[in-house]
């Protein structure tokens, strides 16, 4: 997804915290043990739920503070966006809390903005302590989407991924989902396993919202039409990380009782259905055949 060269950013929407981590050296921890790791990434990855008592988490309190970070200098418009990773986290930032904002407005209630911190290695949160090995996750106890950059190489070295830049936002508009599910009181609403229990209808429902989301992205102004180049880009990385295709991947075998986030045919759907219909009242996955 291509933004739009002079539309403003506010770097004030992230956190940078990278080199701020306690000296996990990365790749030891994150997928570097072996099917036990990945097994343990599979079940966390855009899980949106509290962390804390999960493997590869410990107990830690949220930093907080002013934080010095080159993103308010060097992240300032679209063009930025276009050319630097973590300034298009920042585009990708904006643009989702603009557009949730504005649909939230529409129906009349209000939307509180997330916080997104960048980190490297490990961060401290209210859900506990994290490490990269967790992935991109959203902690609803402060409300903060937490990323490492790292992930979106592991994505694509690990489980395969083409990689992308919509592939990376579609990530970030997930998480997001997960935050929209929080305010709305939809984050608790299943925790069964399953092909079609409550843990996995939560997450096709993030899926949706982001494509939600990516359909109307044009329209707040910051970013230029997608391309099928582009859609493929999200709807792949939708796919790598599938129940299926990672149980097959880490277990070579196929459990459909166990899944918790949804077959990789599961997520290309919703995430297309949310992507065609542009509106959140497509995505009550909760009471939809799935």
């Amino acid at each position: 997804m291509t933004f739009r060269r002079d539309v403003d950013l506010d770097p004030g929407q992230v956190q940078d915290r990278r080199g701020r981590g306690g000296g996990v050296r990365r790749g030891g921890v994150a997928l570097g043990g072996g099917i036990g790791s990945l097994i343990i990434l599979a079940l966390l990855l855009f899980s949106g739920v509290d962390l804390s008592g999960l493997g590869g988490l410990g107990a830690g309190a949220p930093q907080t503070g002013p934080l010095s970070s080159e993103l308010a200098t060097e992240c300032q418009t679209g063009a930025d966006a276009n050319e630097r990773q973590d300034c298009r986290i920042v585009g990708t930032v904006n643009s989702l809390q603009d557009y949730w904002t504005e649909a939230f407005q529409a129906d009349g209630q209000q939307y509180t903005p997330a916080v997104t911190v960048l980190f490297a290695e490990q961060v401290s949160t209210e859900c506990g302590g994290a490490t990269s090995a967790v992935g991109p996750f959203y902690c609803p106890l402060d409300q903060t989407i937490y990323i490492d950059l790292g992930f979106f190489d592991q994505l694509e070295t690990q489980f395969g991924a083409e990689g992308g830049p919509f592939a990376e936002e579609y990530v970030i508009a997930h998480e997001y989902g997960h935050h929209v599910q929080n305010l709305l009181g939809q984050l608790e609403a299943g925790r069964d396993a399953g092909a079609e229990g409550g843990a996995v209808r939560t997450e096709l429902q993030a899926d949706c919202y982001a494509g939600v989301w990516g359909g109307t992205a044009v329209e707040n102004g910051f970013l230029e039409p997608l391309t099928q180049d582009q859609i493929n880009q999200a709807l792949n990385a939708a796919s790598v990380i599938g129940d299926d295709r990672i149980q097959e991947q880490t277990q070579g075998q196929v459990n459909p009782e166990t899944w918790t986030h949804g077959s990789s045919e599961q997520r290309q759907e919703w995430f297309t259905i949310g992507l065609k219909q542009k509106t959140p009242d497509a995505c009550d996955t909760f009471n939809a055949d799935i």
